[in-house]
């Protein structure tokens, strides 16, 4: 009977000390964590996009001798307005929660 009553007094005490919290334990939170996320190869493969554009565009609206000035020019207008349209377009924000103490 002694020893019966002694382990149902350990069981009780321990479920009591187990449904206390700690002081050790610190109160943790969520946090909502955000960052700018971009792949430099779709910068590139709108800087070539605009460039071949460009050129077939320059070529099409230069006339007489200056096709290749035309075709020129028009690649190179076409390859920065290709990069800065891809760049505005590449980069998007990219959250997601952590649990932090």
């Amino acid at each position: 009977m002694r020893k019966k009553l002694i382990a149902t007094l350990m069981c009780s005490a321990l479920a009591v000390t187990a449904a206390l919290p700690t002081v050790a334990q610190a109160e943790r939170h969520r946090v909502k964590v955000c960052r700018d996320v971009s792949s430099r190869g779709s910068r590139n493969t709108g800087t070539v996009v605009g460039a071949v554009t460009g050129g077939l565009l320059g070529n099409a609206l230069s006339h007489g001798g200056g096709k290749t000035g035309g075709t020129i020019i028009g690649a190179g207008v076409g390859a920065v307005a290709g990069h800065q349209i891809a760049k505005h377009n590449d980069t998007h924000v990219r959250c997601h929660w952590e649990y932090r103490d």
